[in-house]
């Protein structure tokens, strides 16, 4: 067992850590508390053990400062020399357990900002907000409002912080996210007989922005309407109010072969338990345009495969866009994948073509629908759409009741190439955007849909991004590098201690 010996010297500097520590012990040996119940006593706890921990990192930082090496001079990461010293100077530090002050020596001269070497040796953020009370932030802003979370860490431990600095703090640390990412994976590389699949999925989610914070086009669309007075947004209210973020999904899953049959029977259920999706990283970009956050995607997975050793495929809903950006970054990254359309979207223009075909019997239009999605599975996807028309001709269906025949049979038409899903069900392929459709509700919606949020585009990209980190598990480790990049930025070149002589 490791021990640890405290100096005589160093004690000094917890004395108040020490009275606070026998005032706890004594309220919880006193005859009040021998009466209390456990809630009651475990708030005794929170609220003294808060005050003892807060004077544990105060006595912490009377340590540190009073052991400080005096310098004659300190060269900046300018190259100057500071030979003018200045003792005592003092900052506050919001700490999640409430405000401490941390002392130290400055260093100056004529022309040159003041340089503290102990902030750069306790790696001090250039705000007074600590690295702790930031973690607990982002825990609070990344699932709730801003106004829940400031109110949290004021009742949780006594940290404070202002709405617009959580604000502003959430897009500082939202600021290393790309080059996080950027890192080499230090993992083996894949193995391409484990036969795994790499996905790639994305999507697209509207949120309400500030009129100023919308793209161009919408922000002039948004002008042109008539202006009204409202306090609030309505759901019929948010056309030309959104601003469109694309959510991207990322990651590698065993095949899972099935047949027609099993994907629509419910009583054919497909063999063996269904693979999850593993290593999954997801993300949310509302200020880049969608074709950057797809390139993004490829680059993610090139990271991943570098030497295309898993089989690639690509789940799409067929948006037109989405599908030239994904060619474009294939071309760009000189990788093969596999393009499968959200099966989904197929059965939505199905059901619709259903109502106009056989609007008044429930139970034939199931039957109708499962008759067409299985012929679509098996790969007969023209047939189906030939055979919508002519029911449709038959029918003898007015221009106006046709028109959701032809839609289905025209999306099958178009988008045949990318509806192999007979090829794609034999090779265990995805065919449903499941998971990225359920990261736009959980990552998006759930948390920037907010009734009556309307969002400045710094703020949103914050947000999805720390979101993004949590959802994908890396936060924390995000962190930990974030601040080492901060410390990189603010103290660039450690200030060069020269002729150190230490205090007596």
């Amino acid at each position: 067992m490791t021990s640890y010996a405290i100096t005589v010297g160093a004690i000094e500097h917890y004395t108040e850590a020490c009275e606070q520590f026998e005032h706890l012990l004594g309220r919880l040996a006193g005859a009040q508390a021998q009466r209390a119940s456990h809630g009651e006593v475990e708030a005794i706890v929170q609220a003294e053990g808060n005050e003892l921990l807060r004077r544990l990192i105060q006595g912490h930082l009377e340590q540190r400062s009073r052991e400080e090496p005096t310098r004659e001079r300190v060269v900046g990461a300018d190259g100057v020399a500071r030979t003018h010293r200045r003792e005592g100077c003092r900052r506050g530090l919001e700490t999640r357990f409430g405000e401490v002050i941390v002392t130290r020596r400055g260093y100056g001269g004529r022309g040159v900002d003041s340089v503290f070497p102990l902030d750069a040796e306790l790696n001090l953020p250039p705000d007074k907000y600590s690295h702790g009370l930031r973690e607990v932030l982002v825990e609070e802003v990344v699932g709730g409002s801003f106004d829940e979370a400031v109110a949290h860490l004021e009742r949780a431990g006594g940290g404070r912080m202002a709405k617009r600095q959580a604000e502003a703090v959430a897009v500082s640390l939202s600021q290393d996210f790309d080059a996080f990412y950027a890192q080499p994976l230090a993992a083996a590389q894949p193995n391409a007989e484990s036969g795994k699949l790499l996905v790639i999925s994305a999507d697209g989610k509207g949120i309400v922005m500030h009129p100023n914070s919308l793209r161009e086009a919408t922000r002039r669309a948004l002008e042109r309407e008539e202006h009204k007075q409202h306090t609030r947004l309505s759901p019929g209210e948010k056309k030309n109010r959104k601003r469109m973020a694309t959510v991207v999904s990322v990651y590698e899953v065993a095949p899972y072969p099935r047949t027609p049959e099993q994907i629509l029977d419910p009583h054919q259920p497909p063999e063996g338990k269904r693979p999850r999706p593993e290593n999954k990283r997801t993300w949310a970009r509302v200020e880049a345009d969608q074709g950057t956050v797809i390139e993004q995607a490829f680059a993610e997975a090139v990271r991943r495969d570098p030497d295309q050793q898993l089989h690639w495929v690509v789940l799409t809903d067929g948006q037109e866009d989405l599908l030239r950006q994904v060619a474009a970054a294939a071309k760009r990254y000189k990788v093969d994948v596999v393009v499968v359309q959200d099966f989904v979207h197929v059965l939505e223009y199905l059901w619709k073509a259903a109502y106009a075909l056989h609007p008044e019997y429930a139970e034939e239009r199931e039957d109708w629908v499962r008759d067409r999605a299985t012929a679509v599975l098996h790969g007969r996807v023209r047939d189906v759409a030939v055979g919508l028309r002519r029911a449709a001709t038959r029918k003898q269906l007015s221009q106006s009741a046709r028109k959701a025949v032809d839609k289905a049979a025209d999306y099958l038409e178009n988008n045949r190439e990318r509806l192999p899903y007979d090829r794609a069900l034999a090779h265990g392929l995805p065919i449903a955007t499941g998971v990225i459709e359920g990261a736009c509700r959980h990552l998006v919606k759930d948390r920037m849909d907010i009734t009556g949020a309307r969002w400045g585009l710094d703020c949103a990209e914050a947000i999805l991004k720390l979101r993004s980190l949590k959802v994908s598990g890396d936060l924390a480790t995000y962190l930990a590098f974030h601040f080492a990049q901060e410390q990189h930025r603010n103290y660039p070149g450690p200030p060069i201690p020269l002729a150190v002589s230490h205090a007596a």
